[in-house]
């Protein structure tokens, strides 16, 4: 089953109206033609923390939010892509806490990554963990077996808490191979046709390396996880939050990748109203992409913009975020941190926000990630031009949550009338709808202060111009007879 070339929707399963069931009322009630690309579910599953990022189950739907059937009713219209956490599964999930309980002698001992696994005697080196990519100060959790009393420390690469809510997964077991089968299985009865692997670049583990993407490690990995998915025609999609040569390199392995280049090079482009960094980087993007401006997360800054940003600029465009209300996540680790310090992670904003909430230059982003090649993703905040959400920041201490409001039914409905919504929609199904975008993709030599990008296909053919000055955005294409249209975005 191929990608749909088509805009996608993210959401969670909780944001547009409260569950799964109150989802399918809004996608079927205002959507049904909009994301013709699907809808991108973050994780449904009964979870113990991180918003659904430390799953105890893939094979169950967290009650709340309902039920697979109620997965399968939305997947009827649209394609569902879900996410798999390949690399961690929740502390409370029923293998940890038999481990919890049993220790070694649980039959899901296996599952789990003991130090022993790393160092010989189990007892971690610092200088072997100085070299590594790290999420938290030591990528291990210490816990007390209940049986024998005995201590284990566990990798755990993410988790706020201590220990950590999310254990990590240890691949090589067959257990925990047969569990990934086991779970993709399921996702093909609940008829889901994409899986993000999230975290893929944390998988392996190895002294020596920065135990992050390890080469060729990986790539074995990654290919026995395509052929078990093929085989249920499943389309994989790799996350990878790292330096953009390895995403390159994920291209010319076949897969898709994540477009996490894009958000920052839009934002800079209509801040500094320069199309210099975004021409130069659509030389040598590779065309095989999700493309999205905004996330759960925040707009990547490193690693992957490392070595495409000067990070004296950066500060100052980091510095202009935070005037207008955005936050950030660190790097941890010293040495990944740039020579000068600079050790922004991410930008946490809404992107309407971050734009000072100027509906044309909002309008004008949402045009070239559309243009630019690639499946464009719509986080859900960003369809209903929603704005920083600094009170649920304040009572949450989350600095995500900044960008996961809950809308309600009211709140949408409220929202679909704002002038800046109904052009994006309008501007979705222009995307959806327009024939040439399956065809060549074009830069137009222009002005700086100008953007020029074109699709042709046949007798069809779209040019998109934005002025960066005004961030006025007009569309010319050539009509079903031949007529020659503007589109003022």
């Amino acid at each position: 089953m191929p990608v749909k070339n088509q805009v996608q929707l993210i959401t969670y399963p909780d944001s547009l109206g409260g569950d799964l069931k109150a989802l399918k009322q809004v996608l079927f009630q205002h959507f049904s033609d909009v994301f013709k690309g699907g809808v991108h579910i973050l994780p449904p599953f009964p979870s113990s923390g991180d918003r659904g990022f430390a799953p105890l189950t893939y094979l169950e739907i967290e009650p709340s939010f309902g039920t697979w059937d109620d997965i399968r009713a939305i997947g009827e219209r649209f394609d569902i892509l879900v996410d798999v956490m390949v690399n961690h599964i929740s502390r409370q999930s029923e293998y940890f806490q038999d481990f919890l309980r049993k220790g070694r002698q649980s039959e899901y001992a296996d599952f789990f990554l003991t130090l022993d696994k790393i160092w010989e005697d189990g007892k971690p080196v610092q200088e072997d963990i100085d070299n590594m990519f790290l999420r938290r100060p030591v990528p291990y959790s210490t816990f007390t077996i209940e049986e024998t009393g005995e201590e284990e420390k566990v990798w755990t690469t993410f988790g706020k808490q201590d220990p950590s809510e999310q254990i990590d997964l240890d691949i090589r077991s067959y257990g925990v191979k047969q569990l990934l089968v086991d779970i993709f299985n399921n996702f093909k009865q609940q008829n889901v046709k994409i899986v993000r692997l999230d975290a893929v670049g944390y998988m392996i583990k190895k002294l020596g390396t920065s135990c992050f993407f390890v080469e060729p490690d990986i790539y074995e990995f990654l290919d026995w996880m395509m052929a078990v998915a093929k085989a249920l025609d499943i389309e994989l999609l790799p996350e990878v939050h790292a330096h953009y040569t390895i995403q390159y390199k994920l291209a010319e392995h076949g897969y898709w990748i994540y477009d996490f280049i894009l958000p920052y090079t839009v934002l800079d482009t209509l801040v500094h109203k320069s199309n210099e960094r975004l021409y130069q980087y659509l030389k040598t993007r590779p065309d095989k992409q999700f493309t999205m401006l905004d996330c759960h997360d925040g707009i990547p800054v490193k690693p992957d913009m490392d070595d495409l940003i000067n990070t004296k600029e950066a500060r100052k465009l980091v510095d202009l975020c935070l005037e207008r209300g955005s936050n950030l996540s660190l790097i941890v680790s010293d040495q990944h941190k740039a020579e000068d310090g600079f050790d922004v992670h991410q930008i946490r904003c809404s992107f309407y926000s971050v734009l000072g909430c100027d509906d044309d230059a909002y309008l004008a982003a949402r045009a070239i990630q559309f243009f630019v090649p690639g499946i464009p993703q719509v986080y859900y905040v960003g369809l209903l031009a929603g704005e920083n959400d600094l009170e649920s920041v304040m009572r949450t201490g989350e600095g995500r949550e900044i960008n996961r409001h809950n809308f309600s039914l009211d709140e949408i409905e409220q929202s679909l009338e704002k002038e800046v919504v109904q052009r994006l929609i309008t501007l979705i199904r222009f995307r959806n709808e327009y024939d040439a975008f399956g065809g060549e993709f074009v830069v137009i030599p222009s002005a700086q202060d100008e953007v020029r990008l074109a699709w042709r296909k046949d007798d069809k053919e779209c040019r998109l111009f934005i002025d960066l000055q005004t961030c006025k955005t007009m569309i010319e294409y050539i009509g079903e007879n031949g007529e020659l249209t503007l589109y003022a975005v």
